[in-house]
């Protein structure tokens, strides 16, 4: 998408937090707090730089790992306990003109303390705030959990309740039915987009225009004492797939072109992850014979090597790699170097190796390979991390689903 504006994504970032000590760079659901609004930023199609404002060196290394930018360190004055947002704005906006001359157009100011946000957060406000010359700023909000129309003030002398807010036409609007009432907002941390003269010619951080980006209210989440943080991890972790949030854990890359080996996890990908026990401590385990077929079809068309790389050392996974014509590597404890030493062996770039894990011990896999997928049933934390993850289970046609996927791809028809 073509833009004709300079848009900044500014990202404050202090280091003195009292209520959550390193709350910045704390991580939060496995990867640094900082990270989710760096990634909110660089994944807009809009934004054109992404810059952290912060005191801290540590905060500014890690922001840079990220992929933000870091051209200044805030003077400490501008990183206080009461220190407001429109100085810091102001700060950034000032130097960058002076020792860049650079002049964006709009600001978008992205709170590492609301983490949790729509994937079209950043650019549906800017993309408002564009389509509105008129107005000074864009605020997300999100309906009010609490009234304010039904709330009172306490005069401290008389000890009197008095209303605090009155409604034009309505005598006693705390008395009133809800339905009766002016619908309320509660203004977010999920994002602000502003004109840079809002703040450079206004002084302000919103001017007196300013429009609202509907957000829905399970996004909400402000990070301020460490009860919160527990919380809010808990929906990342157990809602990340019906939220369709930014984050870090999985920005999704495409299936190469390029693909020379396959490496597949047993338990639970190749098998359903049960596992049956006779008395005399002999196992036995389910597997999908769909799934032999798709992976004899894939490796006829297209030469691609597949592999199994298992922790186990029963007999049974080398029993069923045999009948299935598959290499095993096996009661292997590290399955990151394992794969690098395979990747190696084979000449291969990381970029022409595909993996399908589903638990834990999967994870550090992901990071060695060009891509990565995942059973339906896998553990969250792969599910979140993986590039694809498939709508079979494990040992239940998942692996078919990835080869038909690879086919597809590759524009093989299979019969």
């Amino acid at each position: 998408m073509v833009k004709d504006r300079e848009i900044l994504a500014l990202i404050p970032a202090r280091g003195g937090s009292k209520g959550i000590p390193g709350k910045n760079i704390k991580p939060f659901a496995g990867f640094p707090l900082i990270a989710y609004s760096i990634m909110a930023g660089r994944q807009s199609d809009w934004v054109t730089r992404v810059i952290v404002s912060t005191d801290d060196d540590t905060i500014a290394d890690i922001a840079r790992q990220w992929g933000a930018e870091v051209p200044f360190i805030r003077p400490v004055e501008l990183a206080q306990d009461d220190s407001l947002d429109l100085p810091v704005a102001q700060h950034c906006l000032d130097w960058l003109a002076e020792h860049e001359g650079y002049h964006p157009d709009a600001l978008v100011w992205l709170r590492p303390t609301s983490p949790i946000r729509p994937r079209d957060c950043v650019d549906a406000a800017i993309q408002i705030l564009v389509d509105h010359p008129e107005a000074d700023s864009v605020r997300g909000v999100v309906p009010a959990g609490q009234n304010p129309f039904k709330m009172w003030t306490i005069d401290q002398q008389t000890q009197k309740m008095i209303p605090l807010l009155g409604v034009e036409g309505i005598a006693e609007p705390y008395n009133a039915p809800r339905q009766n009432l002016p619908d309320v907002y509660w203004q977010t941390g999920h994002i602000d987009a502003l004109w840079a003269k809002t703040v450079l010619e206004k002084h302000s951080m919103t001017g007196e225009v300013i429009l609202p980006l509907m957000i829905d209210p399970r996004y909400t989440v402000d990070l301020d004492l460490p009860s919160d943080w527990k919380k809010a991890e808990r929906t990342v972790q157990e809602d990340f797939q019906v939220l369709q949030m930014v984050d870090p854990a999985n920005q999704r890359r495409s299936l190469p072109d390029d693909i020379h080996l396959l490496v597949l996890d047993f338990d639970g990908v190749i098998t359903d992850n049960r596992v049956w026990v006779n008395e005399q401590g002999q196992e036995m385990v389910a597997a999908n014979r769909s799934d032999s077929l798709g992976l004899e079809t894939m490796k006829k068309l297209t030469g691609i090597d597949v592999m199994v790389l298992s922790r186990e050392t029963n007999p049974v996974v080398a029993a069923r790699c045999k009948k299935m014509n598959l290499p095993v590597l096996q009661a292997v404890q590290n399955k990151a170097n394992a794969i690098r030493n395979v990747i190696e062996r084979k000449s291969l770039e990381q970029n022409q190796v595909i993996f399908m894990g589903n638990d834990i011990n999967d994870l550090p896999v992901f990071t060695e390979v060009g891509f990565t997928a995942a059973p339906a049933d896998a553990h969250p934390s792969v599910l979140r991390r993986a590039d694809l993850v498939l709508s079979k289970p494990g040992g239940m046609g998942a692996v078919r689903e990835l080869c038909d996927f690879i086919l597809s791809h590759l524009e093989i028809e299979p019969y």
